[in-house]
């Protein structure tokens, strides 16, 4: 299920799966989790409205703290 929330219909911010950056309150972005009925109200994520359209094109994203080194 996908909702879409509005610039003033936040208050909170969250992290985007997606980029992992902030979602800072005010910014419209989409709410999403799964249509089944086994997920709750912890299965919901938030995310930029860009990276939801684009999510079928990024490969897996790897976390990585800002020390860790990049190749290897």
């Amino acid at each position: 299920m996908v909702r879409l929330v509005p610039g003033g219909g936040s208050a909170k911010t969250y992290r985007c799966p997606g980029c992992d950056q902030e979602i800072r309150p005010g910014t419209a972005h989409v709410v999403v989790w799964p249509a089944d009925e086994r997920g709750d109200l912890t299965d919901r994520r938030h995310w930029h409205s860009g990276c939801w359209r684009a999510r079928d094109r990024r490969a897996p994203g790897v976390i990585r703290s800002r020390n860790a080194p990049r190749y290897g």
